[in-house]
């Protein structure tokens, strides 16, 4: 009984009261340190996910290797673009001299209705030169016969169907569609 009335007294009086007083701060520190570790502990395992843990990349390591493998990128990308401009420019110079107009006409050359067995062709270049080929049909024999042309003339004298032909030709690049090709004259 003696233990209970100390014990009793001893908290009601000055020194107990401090006691408890301590006893409070310190059960609230030490929940307050709990807190405080496991918040440190969040921030250290963000801090590894960030800066890595020594075997591992890490996002600043990962985020400079990336930027690294972009200007490779980039350099590679600008290089290949450079030879296709280069490699463009010298088919365009081979195109100008290829066939991009063209047309043909069909006609009876000696008007013995023979089927129109005759023809006279035009393969023209962007620039309305090229060459003009004829090729006249008689029962007996078949005669070719070749005329160049630059600018869209004849270097020698060109016969109606001929220049016909060549006006063809030239209109089947104005509309973009090819000649119409069965052109018939007399």
């Amino acid at each position: 009984m003696i233990a209970t009335a100390l014990s009793t007294t001893s908290l009601t009086d000055t020194q107990g009261i401090v006691a408890l007083a301590a006893l409070a701060v310190a059960l609230v520190t030490l929940i307050a340190c709990g807190v405080l570790a496991r918040s440190v502990r969040r921030l250290r395992g963000a801090q590894k996910i960030v800066l890595g843990d020594g075997g591992e990349h890490d996002l600043v390591a990962h985020s400079a290797s990336l930027q690294e493998a972009f200007e490779a990128l980039q350099g590679y990308v600008g290089d290949v673009a450079r030879g296709l401009e280069g490699r463009l420019g010298s088919v365009e110079a081979a195109l100008t001299g290829a066939v991009a107009h063209h047309a043909l006409v069909r006609y009876d050359a000696y008007n013995e209705l023979s089927g129109q067995q005759s023809m006279s062709i035009a393969l023209l270049d962007d620039e309305q030169s090229g060459i003009v080929l004829s090729c006249i049909h008689h029962r007996d024999q078949a005669r070719v016969y070749g005329k160049q042309v630059h600018g869209g003339r004849g270097e020698l004298e060109l016969s109606p169907e001929e220049a016909e032909a060549v006006r063809l030709a030239l209109a089947s690049g104005a509309d973009g569609g090819a000649a119409s090709g069965n052109e018939q004259h007399a």
